[in-house]
């Protein structure tokens, strides 16, 4: 009788031969009671990812623009995604200039906060911000709707147009 049970559940679908294996262990366990230790009558099983987060924005990485362009705020079906990250690693930090996949258009843009820990009292960030800007390294945007972080001041390279259209620092 248990081997025809066993055979119809394995036919039928996996589900729920888990749950025939836990009935199965449980009655098995109050037979023997010696040879188990402890058991449990439900088994765990993961349903999240145990992998570290990929914070770092690099290729293929999904950001958030937060400045007030019309690329970056009218609602499309794909977000913007990273294409190439301008350093040596090609891993961006705040600062870092990057090209962007938005609407079907290549637009470069500069990492204004990133998910990543950076050093020591640097602000760290719920998503990947980036701000939009032109070839020439003018921001395409007049306002930045996120606090920027203050560090970006000391950082080597003009940001001054950032700063300037920047509403609050961290």
């Amino acid at each position: 009788m248990l081997t025809a049970r066993l055979i119809d559940v394995i036919k039928t679908d996996k589900q729920a031969l888990t749950g025939f294996a836990v009935m199965a262990l449980s009655q098995f366990s109050r037979a023997l009671p010696g040879l188990f230790v402890k058991t449990s009558s439900t088994i765990s099983q993961r349903t999240f990812s145990v992998s570290a987060v990929a914070a770092a924005i690099q290729k293929m990485t999904r950001v958030r623009v937060v400045d007030n362009s019309s690329l970056g705020n009218t609602p499309y079906h794909r977000p913007p995604r990273v294409i190439h990250v301008y350093n040596k690693t090609g891993v961006g930090k705040v600062g870092d200039k990057v090209l962007l996949a938005i609407k079907g258009q290549k637009k470069k843009a500069i990492i204004v906060g990133h998910k990543m820990p950076g050093p020591r009292m640097t602000p760290r960030f719920d998503s990947n911000n980036v701000v939009l800007i032109e070839d020439n390294g003018n921001p395409i945007g007049t306002r930045i709707k996120v606090p920027i972080p203050s560090n970006l001041r000391r950082l080597q390279g003009d940001y001054s147009k950032i700063l300037a259209i920047a509403s609050s620092f961290i």
